[in-house]
């Protein structure tokens, strides 16, 4: 495989791997922009052509382009090579079953079975019946490699047993299940739907029952494996992801046939929550900030097309709320009349169209749909507090909350002072339930804090210039500006317990200021930051002090820490004028 990610490297660059995802900005010799991996306002993430490689200053997220695809799409490195490798025109030569590792034999068990059911539903006229009825055509059957499993207990067990791969190994792709008189399949009497990672990869299946015996689950979903979380995994996510970037903004819907309608159709960019945890009401919330996290970083913009049943609507709150949450704007399309977008799409793609253009963003389509019903004053305040405002509350912005707390008053005639008061009580009451801060949005790696961002910086700067011969600034004065700033133990302590990443820190400056004319700029800028926020914390420190020297009535005391108090103050005040 070696030479084959020597050929992806030649044929694709860090910057065009890059801006096909995000919007990269020149900056000296390099290129930045807003990292995609963690949520932030002011760009913090470099682009490194000459060295191939990335680096983002808010999350430290970094690496070269099979690192950036791996964390983006959440592939593995074997995910992300076949990923580069179909854009790069560079084929994989692949070894044959026997000779592959174990997780590579597992990736190739379920290709197989795939294979085996396409095969199988070529054999079936019922099967092909049920999907001609559906509107789904020989070409689309074709490219979403949709099959079938006829009744019986050990077809995919024996067939693959006979292509080479053990039963431990069928077992853990979750095609088979161990009784006490042995093992049998899971799929059987079922249209089969290969559930794909980003990378367009099998992991898991999807079975829709043929015949309804009345007892057996309508749609039955690989378990969690090796190769399937569905935590992590979007259906269709693999086809859409070109087309919710080109758009920008995905289509949720719930299942394979409304998702595999809607791409035959046209409407590409859509993806299906079935097999995954959005409609699983047992899995955490952090299970769905992972799901929808891989679209978010596609598209901020997301219209939910969920079924009007009861299932459906609690899937569509759920996902609604933890993508306002994230910072996503959510519409919501209204389906009436028991259809399904299967449905729609079938009878009119036009109609399917139009209501995807008529989707209300969900609070003012979840505050029309209250005021509909036209409720009496009593009702309808508790209607708003219950089916409202849980949508307002996890807004980041306090903006955008106002925006909304004043249209209800406006539609409604409640006092404002009341909502504002309600969304308090509903805030602290969800902080209990997560245990975070509700409304704060949701980082999927934890940015450094402010100070240590700067630290980290400024350190870069020091190593690499004391490690050039010739120097763009003096080292020696702003190692003296350092200790003063942070006192020379602290300094000497950060300088000591920094020496094993030295390396690291001068490549990270070398990406952003080898070419930079700002260097010296930026630096003042950073040493003021820094310098706030020591005297910030001081001054904290100092005013604890005072409040127990008061409490001791520690007359001398209380006089020392005032002058104190006052100078801190004053050299803040002149800091924020500079």
């Amino acid at each position: 495989m070696s030479s084959s990610v020597e050929k992806i490297k030649e044929r694709l660059t860090i910057t065009e791997v890059v801006e096909s995802y995000i919007k990269l900005d020149k900056a000296g010799g390099n290129l930045k922009g807003k990292c995609p991996f963690h949520n932030e306002k002011t760009p913090s993430f470099f682009v490194s052509p000459d060295r191939g490689s990335y680096y983002c200053f808010g999350c430290g997220a970094k690496g070269d382009i099979f690192t950036f695809v791996q964390e983006f799409e959440g592939l593995d490195f074997m995910g992300a090579l076949k990923t580069l490798a179909l854009r790069a025109g560079v084929e994989l030569v692949r070894e044959n079953v026997q000779a592959r590792n174990e997780l590579d034999r597992l990736y190739g068990a379920m290709e197989e079975a795939t294979s085996y059911y396409q095969n199988l539903l070529k054999e079936s006229a019922a099967a092909k019946d049920y999907l001609k009825n559906r509107g789904i055509t020989d070409t689309t059957i074709s490219e979403f490699c949709i099959g079938f499993v006829p009744e019986g207990w050990r077809a995919i067990h024996d067939h693959l047993l006979k292509k080479g791969f053990s039963v431990a190994e069928i077992e853990k792709v979750g095609l088979i299940k161990q009784t006490e008189k042995g093992y049998y399949d899971r799929f059987r009497g079922r249209i089969m739907f290969p559930i794909s990672d980003s990378s367009g990869r099998i992991i898991a299946f999807s079975g829709r029952i043929l015949v309804d015996d009345g007892k057996s689950a309508k749609y039955l979903n690989s378990p969690d494996t090796v190769l399937f979380n569905k935590s992590n995994i979007l259906y269709g996510l693999d086809k859409a992801k070109l087309d919710i970037r080109k758009r920008d903004y995905t289509i949720l819907v719930e299942g394979q046939m409304d998702l595999i309608m809607s791409h035959q159709a046209g409407i590409k960019n859509t993806v299906a929550v079935s097999g995954t945890a959005l409609t699983d009401s047992v899995v955490s919330r952090d299970d769905v900030v992972n799901n929808l996290g891989l679209v978010r970083r596609l598209s901020s913009n997301m219209i939910i097309a969920f079924d009007a049943d009861g299932a459906g609507i609690r899937a569509s709150a759920r996902a609604s709320q933890v993508a306002l949450s994230l910072g996503m704007d959510v519409k919501i399309v209204q389906i009436e009349g028991g259809k399904d977008p299967a449905d729609i799409i079938l009878h009119s793609i036009e109609d399917w169209k139009n209501m995807l253009r008529s989707a209300k963003q969900v609070i003012e389509f979840h505050l029309d749909t209250v005021l509909a019903r036209k409720l009496d004053d009593r009702k309808l305040t508790k209607a708003i507090s219950e089916e409202v405002l849980p949508y307002i509350v996890v807004l980041q912005s306090r903006m955008e909350k106002a925006h909304f707390v004043a249209k209800i008053r406006d539609m409604t005639k409640i006092d404002e002072n009341a909502i504002w008061e309600d969304l308090k009580r509903l805030e602290k009451s969800m902080q209990v339930a997560e245990g975070t801060p509700a409304g704060d949005g949701v980082n999927e790696t934890s940015p450094l804090s402010r100070k240590d961002s700067i630290e980290r910086k400024i350190l870069g700067i020091v190593y690499w210039q004391g490690s050039q011969e010739k120097q763009i600034l003096d080292v020696h004065v702003l190692k003296k500006r350092l200790e003063k700033i942070m006192g020379k133990e602290n300094w000497d302590r950060i300088l000591a317990d920094s020496l094993e990443k030295k390396p690291e820190f001068i490549f990270e400056s070398e990406v952003v200021y080898k070419n930079s004319e700002k260097m010296a700029e930026e630096i003042e800028e950073m040493l003021k930051g820094l310098e706030t926020d020591y005297l910030k914390k001081e001054f904290g420190q100092v005013m604890k002090a005072l409040d127990e020297a008061e409490k001791k009535k520690d007359g001398a005391g209380v006089t020392k820490l005032l002058a104190r108090c006052q100078e801190l103050s004053n050299t803040l005040a002149q800091l924020s004028k500079k």
